[in-house]
């Protein structure tokens, strides 16, 4: 058996379309001379006409190879042409006149098509080039063989080497070789030639070349961690200044009338019960300094979430049982049945807190009695996130921009740190707390927002 390749067995197309031509034109030439020489013509005529049906054949059939091969051919430069990035090269006779005219015509499109793309694609890529290089975060390309490929000027910044010492270098050589393994994201302290501090690691994945990279990205966190921080600084300072005069200067001015009524020669009158009545306010003054001051701690230590699947609507009864009681007042509007995964106890004590707060506007209106649909609770869910509203019918918000401001309060006795821990457990879980005005009645909405699965940690 052969064992040549079927390929170099097969006809070209060339030759068939060759033998084609000669096969249309072959009966036609058979019969002729079959006729011309059987006849009785002279020798002289018969030979003369073999030659004219002879050349005629062989040279039609050989025109009509070259007008159908020549085409294809040129068809094939410029295919070749676009492949090898050439976009100026056209075809000429390129009409939509006949069948290979449009051939023409749409392979000259598609090179126009290509040049317009590649212009286009090479402004995008000197764009982005232009960014990567500009942009304050090192960016470092590393290949499948743990070499880098690409670098960016604030990662020469930071490794305090020029790329062309950079480029080509195994990571292990620069110190990044521990970056390519762990968390995709996160938060790392490192300390490099240009500089050290913490930074904030992302790292991808992506190919070039038909071959895998890595890409690197380290953005440095100490100056905005350090803006953070001072303002942090500044609003605990604020905070506990104005909490600290508020207490301290009445403190003050009763000590300093007690001090005075020591120091008169003749006691006045009912001086022992000013002096009660002094130091009853001063305990009062210690006792909110006091009452602060735990608040704060217990905005410290919020621990973290201990979840547990938990069916939602037993929930939310029992946390209206724990405010409102037997008081008809409140409404549980139907929803659906879900089982969300979260920590039961802060979930509740969020919910109490949240209906807390809309039993006191309802109660600051001075109803007797309030309807039995002045506070609803409902809930709506999504394919992966669930809301819970509490709405009442108070007074609402006159500015809703302090809500979750710590320590801010407008009740008589109030702590100011309801609210806050309320967005804290929220935001713990994974989810968020506003709270508005209602847009369909008088009185506030908070809406709470979980999601309904536990959110993955990377």
């Amino acid at each position: 058996m052969s064992t040549r390749p079927r390929s170099n067995r097969r006809l070209s197309h060339e030759r068939r379309i060759l033998l084609y031509a000669l096969g249309a034109g072959l009966p036609g030439v058979v019969v002729t001379l079959a006729i011309l020489w059987s006849g009785e013509y002279s020798a002289k005529v018969q030979w003369t006409l073999t030659l004219f049906v002879l050349g005629g054949w062989l040279g039609f059939a050989f025109a009509a190879f070259e007008r159908t091969i020549l085409p294809l051919q040129t068809i094939a430069n410029l295919l070749e042409a676009l492949r090898e990035g050439d976009y100026s090269i056209r075809a000429r006779q390129a009409d939509r006149g006949d069948a290979l005219g449009e051939v023409m015509v749409e392979v000259n499109e598609l090179g126009e098509i290509l040049r317009h793309a590649r212009f286009g694609i090479q402004d995008a890529t000197t764009l982005l080039e232009e960014v990567i290089q500009n942009i304050d975060v090192a960016v470092f390309s590393i290949d499948v063989d743990g070499t880098v490929s690409l670098v960016n000027r604030e990662a020469e910044r930071l490794m305090a080497r020029g790329a062309d010492e950079l480029l080509g270098r195994p990571v292990a050589d620069l110190g990044l070789a521990d970056l390519l393994e762990g968390a995709a994201t996160r938060t790392v302290e490192r300390t490099f030639a240009g500089k050290s501090g913490r930074w904030q690691l992302r790292r991808s994945n992506f190919h070039a070349d038909g071959r895998p990279h890595n890409l690197l990205v380290l953005t440095d966190l100490s100056q905005a961690l350090r803006e953070e921080e001072r303002q942090a600084w500044q609003r605990l300072i604020r905070v506990l200044g104005h909490e600290l005069n508020n207490s301290l200067a009445p403190m003050k001015s009763t000590a300093m009338t007690l001090a005075d009524l020591l120091r008169r020669r003749s006691d006045p009158e009912h001086w022992r019960d000013d002096a009660e009545r002094g130091l009853v306010r001063i305990a009062e003054r210690c006792e909110s300094l006091h009452r602060f001051v735990a608040g704060y701690s217990r905005l410290a230590r919020l621990p973290a979430p201990n979840r547990q699947p938990t069916p939602l609507q037993p929930l939310v009864e029992r946390a209206v049982a724990a405010v409102v009681g037997g008081r008809d007042r409140t409404t549980i509007e139907d929803g659906d049945e879900l089982t969300l995964d979260l920590d039961r106890d802060q979930i509740e004590q969020l919910l109490i807190n949240l209906i807390k707060n809309a039993v006191e506007a309802v109660d600051e209106l001075d109803e007797t009695s309030p309807p039995s649909d002045a506070i609803t609770l409902s809930w709506s869910a999504s394919s992966d996130r669930i809301a819970l509203f509490v709405r009442d019918s108070g007074p609402g918000l006159a500015n809703p921009t302090n809500a979750f401001v710590p320590f801010f309060t407008t009740k008589e006795g109030g702590t100011g740190i309801g609210l806050v821990l309320c967005r804290q457990i929220a935001e713990a879980h994974g989810g968020a707390l506003t709270l508005s005005n209602r847009a369909d009645a008088t009185g506030c909405e908070a809406r709470l927002e979980l999601p309904r699965e536990r959110p993955r940690t990377t």
